[in-house]
């Protein structure tokens, strides 16, 4: 049978690189030529080395390399070059690694044989697009891109991680850790790894990844101020959850809760009636969308009647319940049809609270956008979170007054309103009594001395006083502004950026 033999780093030892062509590897000597696919033998290649370039039996490996740099790769360089870009966009557009041998490379030679001719299609071939080539080469760009994230984290005096466990479709459970740290004057987000939890997802089985992938790169964990992850008993556990480990290798690190993951908890805490109501429309929803037969009819009934919508959104979905509002006599009358009675209860006697549900979430759906984004932090955070806790204080006084714009499908819903408003207020106002000793953070040339620290305050009227230091502040963000302050107020900076460093959600 032909088998087609494959290149081993080895071989350099024996000067010979190796050279791609339709999918097969050759052997390519640094020093002369390309040899065949069947020269590929530890013994025929020394062979080769001992007759045609005896002088060289002397020399090592780095000898090779040097040979290979200089005179292969000036003549393949873009050849290389584009590999690399081709294999760049593979991974980022999530494509097997196959598809550019079997397709693109293909369309490619089509292309340019048509518009440049059969000569300019036959440099195609110099370029290495086969399975094994972008798989080696993705892992080459991903491992390079690691070395140099890591290398900025050493150099950077302190860094914040941000770690999330989830489980995907095929039931397997990864563990993502990102990084926040200082370089060139301001801070920057970069993913760091992730890796496979092949068994259980306890706090010491991510302790142990984490922890050995510092002691793998060299990271101390002194430098390390703050750990943002969810909710998890494994990760918030106050005698075993990872938050907690980690603060037994970094005694001054800040723990963080998602802020996210706390605006979700806190929303769905619901008065007695309305939970009943909102557990009382997804049983509803369920019914038509767990079975095929109603989903279809429901859909064919909605087009029958000229409806602007017609299918429903679980609730899991993104504004389901806003959505699934407007539908409410399409369901009614569906319902009816099928003599569900149960079910028309539900929206017939309680149209006055969905409407408040409707209009409560579509609120802190949009609370929940403003608390997403990339270079997010704790102050700004806060700011969102302290903002909508005066629109609710604002809202009770309007709804008082009897002045509900805030509520467009409500004609009156004040108790409830502030049923739902204290619930949350309660939750949420746990953010805003944590951090009162640092507000100069926001801005240092508005703040009273006296909401400083008192071993930060002299230093604090040095810098609210010096002019030369406002203008910096006026010309950079909040994050630029305290890593540029390092030199001159070493202790303000110092409390500030451990503050700003860590993720505020996850």
């Amino acid at each position: 049978r032909n088998v087609k033999r494959k290149y081993s780093a080895d071989y350099i030892k024996f000067g010979f690189t190796c050279q791609e062509k339709e999918g097969v590897d050759l052997p390519q000597c640094v020093i002369c030529s390309v040899l065949g696919n069947d020269s590929m033998k530890p013994a025929k290649l020394k062979l080769h080395l001992e007759k045609c370039h005896p002088n060289l039996l002397q020399k090592d490996e780095d000898y090779s390399e040097q040979r290979l740099s200089g005179a292969i790769y000036n003549k393949t360089s873009n050849a290389v070059r584009t590999s690399y870009i081709v294999a760049y966009k593979v991974a980022q557009a999530k494509k097997p690694h196959t598809i550019v041998e079997q397709l693109v490379l293909r369309c490619a030679k089509e292309m340019v044989r048509l518009v440049l001719g059969e000569e300019a299609a036959r440099q195609l071939n110099v370029i290495s697009v086969s399975n094994d080539t972008v798989s080696r080469r993705i892992n080459e760009m991903s491992q390079n891109i690691s070395e140099q994230v890591v290398d900025e984290i050493k150099k950077s005096p302190l860094f914040a991680m941000q770690l999330d466990e989830l489980t995907n479709v095929t039931l397997c459970s990864q563990l993502l850790v990102f990084a926040r740290y200082m370089v060139k004057g301001d801070f920057k987000d970069e993913f760091i790894f992730c890796k496979t939890l092949d068994t259980t997802t306890k706090a010491q089985d991510v302790m142990e990844i984490v922890n050995n992938f510092f002691e793998v790169h060299g990271l101390d964990w002194v430098n390390l101020v703050g750990v943002t992850t969810d909710g998890a008993p494994a990760m918030l556990g106050s005698r075993s959850g990872f938050q907690t480990l980690v603060k037994q290798h970094a005694p001054m690190v800040t723990r963080v809760h998602c802020f996210i993951h706390r605006e979700a908890l806190a929303s769905k805490t619901l008065p007695g009636q309305l939970n009943t109501i909102f557990k009382g429309l997804v049983k509803v929803l369920n019914h038509i969308k767990s079975l095929a037969l109603n989903t279809r009819l429901f859909k064919r009934f909605c087009l029958d009647m000229g409806s602007n919508f017609d299918v429903l959104l679980f609730y899991t979905s993104v504004r389901w319940l806003s959505a699934n509002f407007q539908l409410r006599e399409e369901l009614d009358l569906f319902l009816q049809a099928q003599r569900k009675e149960e079910f028309r209860n539900v929206l017939t006697q309680s149209n006055l609270e969905l409407a408040y549900l409707v209009d409560i979430f579509g609120i802190l759906n949009k609370l929940n956008l403003q608390l997403q984004g990339k270079g997010t932090n704790l102050f700004s955070h806060q700011s969102i979170i302290k903002a909508f806790l005066d629109k609710l204080e604002l809202w009770i006084v309007r709804a008082e007054g009897n002045n509900l714009v805030q509520f467009p499908y409500v004609d009156a819903m004040l108790r409830e309103k502030v049923a739902i408003q204290m619930q949350i207020l309660d939750l949420l106002r746990k953010v805003d009594r944590t951090r009162n000793g640092l507000s100069f953070i926001g801005n240092p040339f508005t703040t009273d001395v006296v909401s400083v620290p008192e071993d930060l305050q002299e230093e604090f009227l040095d810098l609210k006083n010096d002019f030369a230091t406002q203008d910096v502040y006026q010309q950079s963000t909040i994050e630029k502004f305290w890593v540029s302050m390092t030199g001159s107020y070493p202790n303000l900076s110092a409390d500030a950026v451990r503050f700003l460093l860590p993720f505020a959600s996850t």
